[in-house]
């Protein structure tokens, strides 16, 4: 995935480069241009040595007539050559030239050389942001079909406090691939499980698991990205809830359970990545447990099957399972999807290095009900999540041709 970063004149400029950090990391390929102002603020071989690419500062400089003559339409193969244009920060003078089609250096000509998607991360001074002639600017290039990310509200180098800091890289970096995501997922609602349940023994200690969440959140930015509302049922972990999300935390099975059968109805997908905890305490101590020298035994009584629940109810809802095992991988995914009347069911090994509970990476085997198998190799699972709605939406064609 090409993406051709624009850094405008500001103080946010320095974030530009995290940004295109964040952006190689998600598989794109960065080439950089900068405005001359923005060059003031960060240096061009900065963005060098992070992309490997040579950095675009002005339209002419200080090359010889040669150089000009074979970079004249330099700004048209760097339109073609580049999926999505984001611009950050994009300052209110870059809003300004965008919207009324001015062409004074490299950027803004090719922006209107540029035929792709195009995101917009602004940055400036409370004023400015609020001023009519940037919000009429922002009217057209939304218009336009343009994304705006930001800005955020907060301390700004001038000394003010409210809106107009550059959006944080990752939300930005999130914008850039869903612009480079099909629609596909639009008009559907995605109920989506991820994270750990926590069951209580007392006051102070519980019952939970290894899950770190990443898997399902990684499910529900890719889903986000490709034009569904997704509703993200999570328990307790360490993650920011992706960009658009409406996000519903629990901490137990049982309100895991209560979330998903609230929010049921309006699914046309369901993915249930959770590792659910399989028993909760019977009896909850009122007070902290005192440590003894006896030992301690706990009733346990199992939790409720949240994906058996489900499944007996789904209709004609796709309903997808996660099966996290240390053996028999695929024997236990084909078991969970017959017996809890799943459409597809992913299973991976949590016992393997690199990949599983709390790693960025996955390597897992899908299981459907049409008696495919698929597997997906080891991938950041982002990558992982995608390929698995790639297949999840050809199986729900492949169902509704043979009813």
């Amino acid at each position: 995935m090409n993406v051709v970063l624009g850094v405008g004149a500001g103080i946010a400029a320095y974030k530009a480069a995290e940004l295109a950090r964040v952006l190689m990391r998600r598989g794109c390929t960065v080439s950089t241009v900068m405005t001359a102002g923005a060059t003031e603020f960060i240096q061009p071989l900065t963005f060098a040595a992070l992309t490997g690419k040579k950095v675009i500062t002005g339209l002419f400089g200080t090359r010889s007539a040669e150089e000009v003559l074979a970079s004249s339409v330099e700004h048209i193969a760097v339109a073609q050559e580049n999926a999505v244009l984001v611009v950050a920060p994009a300052t209110a003078d870059l809003l300004a030239k965008f919207t009324h089609g001015l062409a004074d250096d490299f950027l803004s000509t090719l922006y209107l050389a540029f035929t792709g998607p195009v995101v917009l991360a602004p940055a400036m001074n409370t004023n400015m942001w609020n001023h009519p002639a940037t919000l009429a600017n922002l009217d057209v290039l939304r218009s336009r079909g343009h994304k705006i990310v930001g800005p955020d509200s907060g301390d700004l180098a001038c000394g003010t406090v409210g809106p107009g800091r550059l959006a944080e890289p990752e939300w930005i970096a999130e914008a850039v691939i869903a612009a480079l995501r099909p629609q596909d997922l639009t008009g559907e609602t995605v109920l989506i499980t991820a994270g750990p349940t926590r069951e209580a023994i007392d006051p102070v200690r519980y019952i939970t698991n290894r899950s770190s969440g990443k898997m399902g959140y990684a499910m529900a930015a890719e889903a986000a990205a490709r034009g569904a509302r997704v509703v993200l049922v999570s328990g307790p972990v360490h993650l920011t809830a992706p960009l658009g999300v409406e996000m519903v935390a629990v901490q137990s099975a049982r309100e895991m359970r209560d979330a998903v059968m609230a929010h049921l109805d309006a699914a046309s997908i369901i993915v249930k990545a959770a590792a659910v905890a399989d028993y909760y305490v019977a009896e909850i101590a009122p007070q902290k447990l005192k440590k003894t020298a006896a030992r301690v035994a706990l009733d346990l009584d199992p939790t409720p099957d949240i994906l058996a629940e489900v499944g007996a109810k789904k209709g004609d809802r796709l309903l997808i399972g996660f099966a996290a095992e240390t053996q028999n991988m695929v024997a236990e995914a084909k078991r969970k999807m017959a017996t809890k009347n799943a459409d597809m069911v992913v299973g991976n090994l949590v016992n393997q290095s690199g990949t599983g509970f709390e790693a960025d990476e996955n390597e897992v085997t899908l299981v459907m009900s049409t008696g495919e198998t698929r597997h997906i190799e080891r991938a950041s699972k982002r990558e992982v999540a995608r390929q698995i709605f790639d297949q999840a939406l050809r199986l729900r064609l492949s169902l509704h041709a043979s009813q």
